[in-house]
């Protein structure tokens, strides 16, 4: 995750707490790590502790002294952020990911170590930058993408990729949750709420931010294409005796867990393939895609929420105005939009 003999035992017991106690992602904890050796080396500097010959990168910050992290005060904080902003050139989404690391960061010092009575970043306001509306594909282009699998063909790596694509643009899973599904988190039960007495619920556990759980219900595009992709994968197991304990459901070509940076290959492939490749199109942009679908055909909003495992109804909204935006091209893309106007 992290190479513990680049900080000091404070920020490892920090990182680990996070990791272990609140249930943070690698990811995040990684990125935490970056971040706060980022401001104990911008610290070193400040306190006159290192060459000005020596590149900020290069800093060990190992054998940081705790006592400097004790005397830390708010406008410390407020000078790293300056110093990211005209030394470093970061923009105001990575200065306010540094910012709520290191909010976290004395977060806990004061309160699991007592190091602080009132945390000196208590009152850190975070640079604030407008959000631009996440990109989807239209339900054209979505098609496109579905068709460019060649799904029909007797290739598992292709009726892989036909299950995977459906999954994002039907349910709207993080690459994380994707990657980590397993062939039994796949559940079904009788449906009692109908006259079709043989007709059965799908519905899959993920596994999302912070560790928690939740249930996506499939509908008839994601059971077939999941049926389809696990009868091949069950040949593949009779073939090699190594994956009859793989509990991974989708697999790599060497037939173990596949990977995120693997997926993202691959989905890069296929928008290239139906030429939507260069259009700023990624594979996060397919669960904007499946969350911008299912609003505009009338989901809502609070049902949207919970489907995408989103903490609060606010992020959700996005797409509110993501549809809103639409609407509003379609009348402008009308060609008589500009007829009388100059007159």
């Amino acid at each position: 995750m992290y190479n513990k003999n680049e900080v000091p035992q404070f920020l490892r017991e920090f990182l680990d707490y996070f990791s272990t106690i609140k249930g943070r992602s690698q990811n995040t904890v990684k990125s935490y790590f970056y971040d706060l050796k980022s401001f104990l080396r911008f610290l070193k500097i400040k306190q006159g502790l290192v060459p000005d010959s020596i590149v900020f990168e290069d800093i060990d910050v190992a054998d940081f002294d705790e006592d400097i992290i004790k005397t830390t005060a708010l406008y410390d904080i407020l000078e790293f952020l300056h110093y990211l902003a005209g030394e470093r050139s970061n923009s105001k989404k990575a200065r306010a990911r540094r910012a709520v690391a290191i909010r976290q960061f004395f977060k806990y010092l004061t309160n699991n170590k007592q190091w602080f009575e009132v945390s000196p970043a208590q009152n850190l306001e975070m640079p604030k930058d407008k959000p631009p509306l996440p990109k989807a594909l239209t339900l054209e282009q979505a098609i496109s993408l579905l068709s460019s699998c060649d799904y029909d063909n007797n290739d598992w790596k292709s009726v892989r990729d036909y299950c995977v694509m459906t999954f994002f643009l039907n349910c709207g899973m993080r690459l994380s949750e994707l990657v980590g599904l397993n062939i039994h988190d796949l559940k079904k039960e009788k449906r009692v709420d109908t006259a079709v007495e043989s007709e059965d619920i799908y519905y899959i556990r993920v596994l999302g931010k912070g560790s928690k759980e939740r249930i996506i219900y499939l509908n008839p595009a994601c059971v077939y294409a999941h049926d389809k992709y696990i009868k091949m994968r069950e040949e593949l197991c009779e073939q090699k005796e190594s994956l009859r304990f793989e509990k991974a459901m989708f697999l790599s070509n060497r037939c173990s867990r596949i990977s995120g940076r693997r997926i993202e290959q691959i989905i890069a492939d296929k928008l290239k393939v139906c030429g939507l490749d260069g259009l700023g199109f990624s594979v996060h942009k397919l669960r904007h895609t499946a969350a911008t679908l299912m609003y505009r055909n009338g989901v809502d909003i609070r049902v949207l929420k919970e489907v995408l495992g989103h903490e609060s109804l606010g992020t959700t909204q996005i797409y509110t105005h993501v549809a809103n935006e639409q609407m509003r091209e379609a009348v402008n893309n009308n060609p008589l939009s500009s007829v009388g106007s100059n007159k």
